[in-house]
């Protein structure tokens, strides 16, 4: 079974690598080059992703919600439980 072409990602330059209390964090901030919504996943040490269902406005909004999450419940909310 074939699918068609792949859509083209837009990534965004928020999109990067950290390291927070000694755990390595992948932030994925991207979009559909014909969409409009921005799409926020975080990937742990283990590649465990964690994408936020709701698109969000611009890459901005999406960068602000890791950072919100990130500061409410800690790198615990992106490890494997």
């Amino acid at each position: 079974m074939q699918s068609g072409p792949h859509p083209e990602l837009i990534e965004s330059p928020l999109s990067r690598h950290i390291t927070q209390d000694g755990v390595p964090l992948t932030i994925n901030i991207v979009r559909i080059a014909t969409e409009p919504g921005w799409s926020l996943e975080v990937v742990n040490a283990r590649g465990t992703s964690i994408v936020w269902s709701d698109a969000f406005a611009s890459d901005r909004e999406a960068d602000a919600a890791f950072r919100k999450t990130l500061a409410e419940e800690g790198v615990q909310a992106f490890l494997d439980k």
